[in-house]
């Protein structure tokens, strides 16, 4: 009896452990997804100052991302995300110069736009089933850029101003074309395919080629959706 027992437990045993591996076979732990959101973006470097003669001052400028990443999990709660973005990085500058001759001044509002290819590489770790925690690099190449804003010269003694626009296509050959970050987010997934993420990028290269001052840096907030394929 103790035998047929025994081979019952050991039949039933087997059954249970080839339909497990069957399923584990069947669904595959890598997934794939969308995102998108919106970009804070600006550029840091030292050379924000004010004097008698002039005033420069870099902003944060809004832009947007979107692209698509492949989920790897590596253990239990660790897993390796890489990614492939497009990036509207850049900034908004102020700036203002006085001259004695004429007496007057001008204006400067500026918005400097720079797109990337960026391609993060993120290594996540799950606090919870639904909640993550990322830090990672982030490999950017530049697509191309523009500068857009207005110039308004104004009369300091009978207040008269003039205001030109222009829009210009950016040289490439004085940006780096490579980028490259630094990036640390989190992520929540509160359904089992839709997640709200947040991930700040600092950049860690020059985004000139021939800056002789201290280097200028994209640094951006990205706050959006994900969408996972399950």
């Amino acid at each position: 009896m103790r035998k047929l027992f025994l081979g019952l437990a050991v039949t039933v045993g087997s059954l249970v452990f080839a339909q497990e591996k069957t399923e584990t076979k069947s669904k595959s732990p890598i997934t794939f997804g969308v995102k998108g959101g919106m970009n804070i973006s600006s550029h840091t470097d030292g050379n924000e100052a004010t004097y008698y003669w002039s005033n420069y001052e870099r902003k944060a400028k809004i832009g947007f991302n979107a692209g698509a990443f492949v989920n790897i999990p590596i253990s239990g709660k660790f897993s390796v995300q890489p990614e492939i973005l497009y990036n509207g990085l850049g900034s908004k500058i102020e700036s203002t110069i006085n001259f004695d001759i004429p007496d007057a001044r001008m204006n400067n509002k500026e918005t400097f736009s720079l797109s990337y290819l960026s391609v993060p590489l993120m290594l996540q770790y799950n606090l919870l089933p639904e909640l993550y925690v990322e830090a990672g690099p982030e490999f950017g190449f530049l697509l191309g850029g523009r500068s857009k804003g207005d110039l308004t010269q104004i009369s300091n003694q009978d207040g008269a101003s003039s205001t030109q626009s222009y829009s210009d296509k950016i040289v490439k050959d004085l940006f780096n074309k490579f980028n490259f970050g630094i990036g640390i987010g989190a992520g929540y997934y509160f359904t089992q395919n839709l997640a709200v993420t947040a991930r700040f990028t600092a950049g860690v290269t020059d985004i000139y080629k021939y800056n002789t001052y201290d280097a200028v840096r994209n640094n951006a907030l990205l706050v959006g959706l994900a969408y996972k394929f399950k």
